[in-house]
């Protein structure tokens, strides 16, 4: 991970929601000149009043003067618009860092319109979370001109313990994709697998401890195993944010001709979870659908 240190640099975030506030934080933290917008004014207000730096009321007025600026928004939409705006006042050079979660197909036609501009667009989804955003160690894959990523690298380690150049412009929204496939099919086999124990007779708890020192071990096992057996789930990922995420790997894989059977099965069981009434809930609470 490159050095965060550098002299400060005047950046603009937008969109302060549960990843981009505190990722935003951390730019502040490390000395940089930082002015945020949000689509509702007073999270900006409040953000500021903790972090310091300024806020503005339009993307556009966040963006003058900045050399790199950043976006965490909700979906495809969103993201044209905020980018769009925001990229008229860049001025030759300037990057923008998209760290939302969003199609490849916009994240290219966003990478066109920004050349247009004669500016940059990055595609920069993260992994981690929101404690892997507030303890500043997110992995960013990331897609785009490799000039870009270079000047931007920097800013980007200030929250991200692994950045990393994916590839050209889509990359790091497909990388992203891999990702949710993966978590997707392991939250669900661990789910299956606690409440095997449960009906087993077997002491959960135990099962987590040994086997996660075995070959069965992975992040959602050591993080997530135990209070899944306690019924707690409110973790931060919520179900409704991780279909969008699926929402978006079964299109691509409808346009690439990827297999993803697992994949459009766990999609449906997180269906199944918001039928519950559990859309805010985590997405390790796939468990309920097995124990209810």
């Amino acid at each position: 991970m490159t050095d965060s240190s550098s002299a400060p640099r005047n950046v603009a975030f937008l969109g302060l929601g549960t990843m981009g506030g505190p990722m935003a934080g951390h730019l502040a933290k490390a000395g940089h000149n930082v002015t945020v917008y949000n689509r509702t004014a007073a999270k900006a207000e409040a953000w500021v009043a903790a972090h310091g730096g300024r806020s503005a009321p339009t993307p556009e007025e966040a963006a003058t003067g900045a050399d790199v600026v950043f976006l965490c928004v909700g979906g495809d939409d969103d993201v044209r618009a905020v980018a769009t705006e925001a990229m008229t006042a860049l001025a030759p050079g300037g990057v923008i860092v998209d760290h939302s979660t969003v199609s490849a197909t916009v994240s290219r036609e966003m990478d066109a319109l920004a050349r247009e501009h004669k500016v940059f667009f990055l595609d920069a989804p993260v992994s981690g979370g929101q404690a892997g955003a507030e303890k500043g160690i997110l992995t960013v894959m990331v897609g785009g001109d490799a000039d870009a990523f270079a000047k931007a690298e920097p800013l980007m380690a200030c929250f991200g313990r692994s950045v990393v150049h994916m590839g050209p412009s889509g990359a790091g929204q497909l990388t992203k994709m891999v990702n949710q496939i993966c978590i997707a099919g392991l939250v669900q086999a661990l789910a299956e697998g606690l409440s095997f124990a449960q009906q087993a007779g077997l002491d959960g708890h135990k099962v987590v401890d040994v086997i996660s020192k075995g070959a069965a071990q992975s992040w959602q096992m050591e993080n997530r195993g135990h209070t899944m057996l306690d019924g707690k789930f409110d973790f931060g990922f919520a179900v409704d944010w991780m279909r969008k995420d699926l929402g978006i790997v079964l299109d691509e894989a409808r346009r690439n001709g990827a297999k993803v059977p697992v994949t459009a099965l766990v999609d449906q069981f997180y269906a199944d979870v918001q039928a519950m009434g559990g859309n805010r809930l985590d997405t390790s609470s796939l468990m309920k659908r097995l124990t209810r």
